[in-house]
């Protein structure tokens, strides 16, 4: 029988040999690679049997278009071209065979290079929106949850406190959360632009499920206030992290900056994998009502960044009007089950009309399991409207795109961590790039040719032929 050894057992021997995963970190400036790639990588004999060592390899832990696979599978070598099939994580394929398939394909037919041109627009613009977003406001992994107090306190901040101790609770408690000092988690995700909108047309993709693009993430945090993510899509890899004093992201069409703004949380770790900085972030928030989630009754506490940080955070011609966060609790288990947040931002061109763009994620958290005692959602999905209006009378653009994720493991405490796993790549930028600056020079490419190209782009995929049903589900809102 064929003997397999889980990862942070095997880890754990590492460590006991003295290494750690700052060991796999590069010796260059800037970074090669992940310094947790060596963590994940699994040694194959002759006799594909599992040793459970994890050695050195120069390959990027993303394997096959961003796919990852689950722990105990053999991890294929990485693949040399596109792969037609999309990717999907389970194909056996021997090496060599997805390249030998593009190629043919490409002598049987005559590829558009507009379509593969928007192909690629359409996954950065999924990855720079949805790849790693932050949080609204500075939130401190150290900061405590404020007292219940009723006495000279507004009902609506009141009962908001009462929801943020009652979520703390249902979470694992405040005792439990306050011991974990770093944590790990490992997920697969698909994300597809399904929408596009102008004031004459409206196109739907209607095949998501073939046209989606999938990937993998991995996501380290330690206490105080460092994270770091790595994310790959269809091929493109998008980094980023914070080492408690500036937060920086990396991206292959802008590289490495430093965010603007105040030090804030990922996004991605308040989708239900890390409940004391969630609940440090609604500290400040209001309950403003009550709403029905999938036929569960729901409270709803509302949160607005400060005018300060909204100024912080804009720079030169993008400036941040706005930015709201709603979250939705369960009245019944106490859990966060639904996050939405939007952010409006101006930007003001030379010499020409002002262009607003509002950008709004929905996120929905589900299938919450125990993981050493805190509830962790090990599955969800977010919808995402990026809509675009100003210029003219009766001129605007939206675009609605989808992601699906589950997580695959999670584990806190992990040995072997340190400061050194979160130092900033070595060739980071000393200018600064905010959040919208990637609106702006879209805003200098934009013509009336290319959005007449991209329509024609996605209406051609509605006569594509549907393929076999995908195991993800993609829900269309009205």
């Amino acid at each position: 029988m064929e003997k397999k050894q889980g990862f942070f057992s095997a880890l754990k021997q590492e460590v006991v040999r003295g290494l750690s995963p700052s060991r796999s970190r590069s010796s260059s400036p800037a970074r090669a690679r992940s310094p947790f790639a060596t963590l994940l990588r699994r040694k194959k004999n002759n006799h594909n049997n599992y040793d459970g060592a994890y050695v050195a390899q120069p390959e990027s832990l993303i394997v096959r278009s961003g796919s990852l696979r689950p722990v105990g599978e053999a991890l294929a070598p990485l693949m040399e071209g596109p792969d037609p099939d999309g990717g999907e994580v389970g194909d056996s394929k021997r090496v060599g065979s997805g390249l030998g398939q593009w190629v043919k394909g490409q002598l049987s037919r005559t590829p558009s290079v507009a379509s593969m041109s928007y192909r690629r627009s359409d996954l950065r613009l999924l990855l720079g929106v949805m790849g790693a977003p932050l949080a609204p406001v500075h939130v401190s992994s150290t900061d405590p949850l404020p007292l219940l107090s009723i006495k000279d306190t507004p009902i609506e901040t009141s009962s908001a406190q009462y929801i943020l101790q009652q979520y703390t609770a249902a979470s694992g408690g405040q005792k439990l959360q306050n011991s974990i000092r770093n944590a790990y988690a490992m997920g697969k995700l698909k994300m597809v632009a399904c929408e596009y909108e102008t004031p004459t047309t409206t196109v739907k993709n209607r095949n998501v499920s073939k046209c989606a693009e999938s990937g993998g993430f991995v996501l380290w945090q330690m206490n105080p206030d460092m994270w770091y993510v790595e994310l790959a899509v269809g091929g493109s890899k998008v980094h980023a992290g914070c080492n408690g004093k500036l937060v920086w992201r990396h991206t292959p069409w802008l590289g490495a900056h430093t965010a603007k703004g105040p030090v804030r949380p990922l996004r991605r770790a308040l989708q239900g994998l890390d409940p004391r900085t969630t609940a440090s972030m609604f500290a400040d928030a209001r309950c403003i009502g009550e709403k029905k989630i999938n036929g569960e009754d729901c409270f709803i506490l509302k949160l607005c960044t400060d005018p300060q940080t909204l100024k912080a955070r804009s720079e030169g011609p993008a400036e941040i009007i706005r930015h709201v966060l709603f979250g939705f609790f369960s009245q019944k288990t106490g859990l966060l089950v639904q996050m939405e947040d939007s952010h409006l931002t101006r930007i003001q061109s030379n010499g020409g009309d002002a262009v607003y763009w509002e950008t709004a994620i929905n996120s929905f958290l589900e299938d919450y399991r125990s993981v050493e005692g805190i509830m962790i959602a090990h599955s969800g999905r977010s919808v995402v409207t990026l809509f675009r209006f100003g210029e003219v009378a009766m001129s605007h653009t939206k675009t609605k795109m989808e992601e699906a994720w589950t997580i695959e493991e999670v584990a806190f405490n992990v040995p072997g961590l340190s400061v050194d796993c979160f130092i900033p790549p070595g060739d980071l930028r000393s200018g600064s790039i905010s959040e919208t600056s990637e609106l702006s020079q879209d805003e200098r490419g934009k013509s009336a040719i290319a959005l007449a190209a991209h329509r024609a782009k996605v209406a051609a995929l509605q006569k594509a032929q549907d393929g076999n049903a995908d195991s993800m589900i993609w829900r269309m809102e009205a």
